[in-house]
């Protein structure tokens, strides 16, 4: 089997996981064992996320990260597991159209079969997202890019009018609207786990719709009766997982016991699950 044929199995293993009311469910990796561990545990695919990824590689999150960078660290997750795997591309890593075409390419390049893809901007000053018109041309670009490459790869057009505080559902809708129009399969909106703004979305989006959960958020049983197809965690894990570096660094340091790691992976079945062909 080739390479393409792969890819292009895995994207359209991918696109049918997103069932409205049947949610793919993402705990979300930065690393190759993180990804084997959602693996392990079940999870249908993985999803990168863009903030793990960069504190993995000692940068902050925010398009920080060169292009190169960024997808070493997916191609190493996607040479990790079996299961297909998503990047979060943060805006593009690119300036222009042209450039966002340019990171589809080394998407695929690196084994993955979908994107996330933002419509926030972080220059200083002006708005904090990009113009509809601006963000629409950028998902054309990367649907072409893909479709030229014939990998059917899920382009995942988040919208962040609700984490900028830059928009409520009305104008939420409208970009999805767009970005839809534009060539995006799925509208991914952060920051929405209200039941009732969620359900606003689901019925307003003329695609599936994927929501960030974590503590405080509905339980998935509960976003998939509101008919979300998605829900991801985004930094969540990655956050969990150095708040315990943190704790158990900081108790050794200063009383100097090791409670905090208690229940930490045996070291046996951790390495023996990286050394497991997929």
């Amino acid at each position: 089997m080739t390479h393409d044929t792969t890819l292009r199995d895995r994207a359209v293993s991918f696109r049918a996981l997103h069932v409205p009311g049947r949610p793919l469910v993402l705990p979300n990796a930065w690393d190759a064992v993180s990804a084997r561990l959602v693996a392990d545990a079940g999870a249908a695919a993985v999803a990168t996320t863009s903030a793990g990824v960069a504190w993995e590689l000692g940068a902050p999150d925010g398009d920080r990260l060169e292009r190169a960078t960024a997808l070493g660290a997916v191609a190493a997750i996607a040479g990790a597991v079996g299961v297909p795997v998503s990047a979060d591309v943060e805006s593009g890593y690119a300036v222009d159209a042209a450039g966002v075409a340019d990171t589809v390419r080394a998407v695929l390049a690196a084994g993955a079969v979908g994107i996330n893809i933002e419509d926030a901007r972080y220059e200083p000053g002006g708005s904090p997202l990009r113009p509809v018109a601006e963000q629409a041309e950028r998902i054309a670009a990367a649907r072409a890019a893909a479709d030229a490459a014939g990998v059917p790869l899920f382009v995942n057009a988040r919208v962040d009018t609700f984490l900028r505080g830059a928009g409520g559902v009305d104008a939420t809708l409208e970009r999805a609207a767009a970005f839809l129009a534009a060539g995006a399969d799925g509208i991914f909106v952060p920051g929405a786990v209200d039941p009732g703004t969620v359900k606003l979305l689901v019925d307003g989006v003329d695609g599936p719709l994927n929501v960030i959960a974590g503590p405080g958020a509905p339980p998935v049983a509960d976003l998939a009766a509101l008919g979300v197809a998605r829900v991801s965690t985004g930094a969540g894990v990655a956050q969990a997982a150095h708040a315990l570096v943190r704790r158990a660094a900081r108790e050794l340091l200063g009383a100097g016991t090791y409670d905090a790691l208690a229940g930490g992976l045996d070291y046996g079945e951790l390495n023996e699950l990286l050394g497991r062909r997929f």
